[in-house]
Parts: C-alpha cells; structure tokens; sequence
C-alpha cells in the first residue's frame, strides 16, 4: 500500500510511520519537513501536497493545532485556531484527498479523549474534536468508490505522559501499540464511519 501519513514525524506520527513502513510504501508529510510539506490550515497548501503525492491507498492525520486556555481567556481569534486547522484542515483532508484515492482506499483522522473527557482549558480543543466525530459520521453516508474515514481518539499516550500528566489528573496513559493498532485497524481492516476509541 502508499501510504501517506500527515504529522508522521510527531509523537504519535513518528510510532505509526514506523510500523507501516515495514511493510508499505510511507510517504511523510509535515509542516517544515518530510517528503512532502503542507500547511494544514490552508487548503491550496493541501491539494499541493496531494498533487506531489499522486494517487494513494490510504491517508492517515495525525496533526492540526487547537488553542489550550481557560474559557474567560479564549478570544475569538483563538477559536479560529483550531476551526482552521485540526477542524477544517481535516475536513480539507477529505474533500480533497478523495480525489487522489485509489478505489477502496481510507481516510483516518485524529482526534482525541477531549471529545468525551474534556479538561480544563480545553474548550476549544475539546469542541474540535467533537465537530470531527460528528463530520466522520455524517460524510461516511456520502463517501464514494467504496472509500472508507473513521476517526482515532485515543487518551493520553505513554509517550506524552511527563509533558501531560498534570493536565490530566487521573488518566491512565495508553501504551503506543494500542495507539499503533488502532490505526492498523482503520487502515488495514474494513471498519467505516467509526470513532475508534482508545484508552489503557
């Protein structure tokens, strides 16, 4: 399979890209580095980046930016963060990239434990990634050429822990290859329109 894995050299990005490449064809893209460069909150950066990739079998994000802050603190600027990028940016993924899938080919998308769980100072990352479980489970109805989109939101992962651990009091983090594996399940099994949870 070609692969190509948005945010593949992130935290989550870098295990994931790993595990695929042992076995396919891993096309890296990022902001400033990777195989191919895109700015996610910009959708001509987007069919840009598509039309160096040429056609592939599966698209797989992990990445977009959402403002961290308390409610009274968030102007409206700083919604617009994250409606452009992990929101929007996503969506363009989508609308976009299906245009360069193979027939049968898979979307996955990132979200996260914020969509059920929210923290503190979590208002606007928290409704992104709700808006993105509504999106997957809406365009599943209307997606073509038997393409498949599911979504993966996992809890804190093992490898952000010390970064994280105060903001998430209580949270058990995930180990990686529970992360891995739920992106092998939406890339290499046949589940559709699913939010695919994941928590230790």
């Amino acid at each position: 399979m070609k692969i190509l894995v948005i945010g593949g050299n992130g935290t989550i990005g870098k295990k994931v890209s790993s595990h695929f490449k042992k076995d396919n064809e891993v096309l890296i893209a990022g902001r400033t580095s990777g195989d191919v460069t895109l700015d996610l909150a910009d959708s001509n950066s987007i069919r840009k980046m598509f039309e160096k990739t040429g056609k592939l079998d599966a698209i797989i994000c992990i990445a977009g930016e959402a403002k961290w802050a308390y409610f009274d603190e968030l102007t409206e600027d700083d919604y617009y963060i994250g409606l452009k990028s992990k929101l929007m940016g996503q969506v363009n993924l989508v609308r976009i990239g299906k245009e360069f899938l193979n027939p049968k080919g898979s979307i996955t998308l990132t979200t996260g434990i914020l969509a059920d769980e929210p923290v503190a100072q979590t208002t606007s990352a928290a409704m992104v990634n709700g808006g993105i479980h509504s999106f997957v489970k809406a365009v599943v109805l209307e997606m073509e050429n038997n393409l498949r989109i599911n979504a993966v939101s996992s809890d804190m992962v093992e490898d952000a822990y010390e970064k994280y651990k105060d903001v998430f009091p209580g949270h058990n983090p995930v180990p990686m290859d529970k992360v891995i594996n739920a992106y092998v399940k939406s890339v290499k099994g046949k589940v559709n329109g699913q939010i695919i949870s994941v928590s230790a």
